[in-house]
């Protein structure tokens, strides 16, 4: 994975990033992180494991979580608006220069609310759209959550070419 040129790409269509993290657990803020230059653009991240700190850090509806439980793609999409908006603020960065990203899903081994391991959920929140990206990776526990951070830095990607950087 190549997060150099991705923090280049990002320094240069001037946006920020802040991440709310699930499955991956630090993982992407980490692979974020790794690189020199990130401290321009990373604004921070929230290892947003247990439901309480998605509803009360993030804004996740207690009510969606209470029916969807929080593997899901609108909890996803909640996340990632919400670690937008906050680090946004907290750090006095213009909001529609922030992409804001969420991880949620199955690691595994076993299932969980009912749900496969490999099911991930990755939002991406922008000023041009809210997108949800839906997975069923295959692998043990840590080759899903590799993979999980692979295709979140392919949705920053994405999600920079739509902004025109």
């Amino acid at each position: 994975m190549a997060s150099k040129s991705l923090i280049a790409e990002l320094a240069a269509a001037d946006a920020f990033i802040a991440t709310a993290e699930s499955i991956t657990g630090g993982l992407v803020a980490a692979h974020l992180t790794d690189e020199s230059g990130s401290s321009g653009i990373f604004l921070g991240g929230v290892v947003a494991y247990q439901n309480q700190v998605k509803q009360e850090l993030l804004g996740v509806s207690p009510s969606l979580m209470e029916q969807q439980g929080a593997v899901d793609a609108e909890v996803a999409a909640q996340m990632a608006i919400g670690v937008r908006q906050r680090f946004a603020r907290i750090n006095q960065v213009e909001l529609e220069k922030v992409i804001g990203v969420s991880t949620t899903g199955v690691a595994g081994p076993g299932l969980q609310e009912g749900k496969e391991p490999g099911t991930v959920f990755i939002g991406v929140s922008s000023r041009i759209s809210d997108v949800v990206y839906s997975f069923e990776f295959l692998g043990d526990r840590g080759s899903v959550r590799e993979q999980s951070v692979a295709a979140v830095v392919n949705a920053i990607r994405e999600q920079l070419q739509l902004l025109g950087g």
